[in-house]
């Protein structure tokens, strides 16, 4: 049997901390796929297509790695895409108690499914989405968080931005 793993995310953009983490984990699987979520408490910077884009470009080189967008549950995107773990990233104690909750939460939906963690660099800590996304909406220059691909995108207004 493949180990296929699916790392959720929005992915709003894709920053230095996942790439890390996917970058660890592809020696762990047989196929890494990137979802990005659909979230309907979050209102996204990216277009989705655009968030699509940049994974694919950035994992170009490696056929193991792909992107997929879906909505809804985490666990019926698994069952599409024949992923039997989920890939989590944590930062901090409190996002293991956050992460652990929806790990029971998926497990207790499908027992078939495992999430893995990995934890993060120290480097990475403080690399979140959501405040790249603060400096970058301000004025300031996120390049040191983002990947070269999406950084000289970002920095060249050469994105799409969600409608």
């Amino acid at each position: 049997m493949q180990r296929i793993a699916l790392f959720p995310g929005t992915f709003d953009p894709i920053t230095i901390g996942h790439i890390d983490i996917i970058d660890r984990a592809i020696p762990l699987f047989d196929r890494l796929i990137i979802g990005i979520g659909r979230n309907a408490n979050k209102a996204p910077m990216f277009s989705e297509e655009q968030r699509m884009g940049w994974i694919n470009e950035i994992y170009n080189n490696n056929p193991n790695v792909e992107a997929v967008i879906y909505e809804g549950l985490t666990i019926n995107c698994c069952k599409r895409v024949g992923a039997n773990f989920i890939l989590r990233g944590i930062r901090y104690v409190n996002d293991f108690e956050y992460e652990k909750a929806i790990a029971d939460m998926n497990r207790s939906l499908d027992y078939n499914i495992e999430t893995v963690f990995l934890t993060c660099l120290p480097q990475y800590t403080s690399v979140a989405s959501t405040l790249v996304r603060d400096v970058i909406r301000n004025g300031g220059d996120a390049r040191q968080f983002l990947p070269d691909i999406v950084a000289n995108a970002i920095m060249n207004g050469k994105f799409e931005k969600q409608q």
